[in-house]
């Protein structure tokens, strides 16, 4: 597992060697992205990277990318999840990583129903702020979108179809855009 990042100084640092490449005939990555995104060993399209799409990209989501999203709404790591080389990775000790109350179970069309004030407080402390309350809710759009294509008996589609028709409105022309996209990914109204 890495995580990656950036630390800009102004001191003169020595060129590191690149390290060797462990992959072997191992592909995994690149058969298990729903996106197709590593497009060849040690090569990202991050146009295509869920992650980069609902993290990094502040526009609006490319249709053909919206049904690959799948339920994802903030990043998707499953590259990393079934890297070989994972197995010897460690669990942090930094509490800034665990898995957050309040955020971690929460249904779709819940989060759909947060408030600015809300999302500002359940992502306290949290990478997922940086996203914006617009962001967070084109992503939980999208994911809601693509439950009710694929239905499934967790989903309440009269609960889906309230909480899309709720955001119908929003200020955000991105938001509204994703929120009619989704509702016409469930066919038609169900009956009340």
């Amino acid at each position: 597992m890495f995580f990656l990042g950036e630390l800009y100084v102004d001191l003169h640092l020595p060129v590191s060697e690149p390290v060797a490449a462990h992959c072997g005939s191992c592909q995994a990555c690149m058969d298990v992205c729903p996106t197709q995104a590593i497009v060849a060993p040690y090569r990202l399209d991050a146009r295509r990277c869920i992650s980069y799409l609902t993290i990094e990209h502040a526009g609006p989501i490319p249709l053909e990318m919206r049904p690959l999203i799948g339920n994802r709404i903030y990043g998707c790591d499953d590259c990393q999840l079934v890297c070989p080389w994972n197995k010897f990775a460690r669990r942090t000790t930094l509490a800034d990583f665990d898995a957050r109350a309040g955020l971690n179970g929460q249904r779709l069309v819940a989060q759909l129903a947060w408030s600015e004030a809300d999302f500002l407080r359940r992502t306290e402390g949290s990478a997922i702020r940086r996203i914006g309350h617009g962001r967070w809710l084109r992503n939980v759009a999208v994911a809601l979108g693509n439950a009710l294509r694929a239905g499934g008996s967790e989903l309440d589609p009269a609960a889906a179809w309230a909480a899309l028709n709720s955001r119908l409105d929003h200020p955000d022309a991105m938001v509204r855009e994703h929120v009619v996209w989704a509702l016409a990914q469930g066919g038609p109204a169900p009956l009340s």
